[in-house]
């Protein structure tokens, strides 16, 4: 199984950075997922709980855009599918 503690702190450090969050919380879920075509690439599964001043207010699509956003380029090298739950 791949580790995935750097690609975690990379994560939090840039979603930090972008939203100061109040609660945030990455959970990987890749082990779930073996075999499945992202994690045969290495990509992975991760489930974000977060809580943040900056995505209050937003309708659901606008939250997540403001989280692809903050994690840049990580959604295409790095994160195969990440699903959110706003607080």
């Amino acid at each position: 199984m791949i580790d995935n503690s750097e690609r975690i702190a990379e994560m939090e450090k840039r979603l930090t950075e972008s939203l100061s969050p109040s609660h945030i919380e990455i959970i990987d879920d890749s082990h779930k997922h073996v075999g499945h075509a992202g994690a045969k690439g290495g990509l992975g599964h991760f489930t974000l709980i977060i809580k943040s001043e900056a995505l209050e207010g937003k309708r659901m699509l606008q939250q997540h855009r403001a989280i692809y956003q903050a994690l840049g380029s990580m959604m295409q090298t790095d994160i195969h599918a990440l699903a959110i739950k706003v607080l």
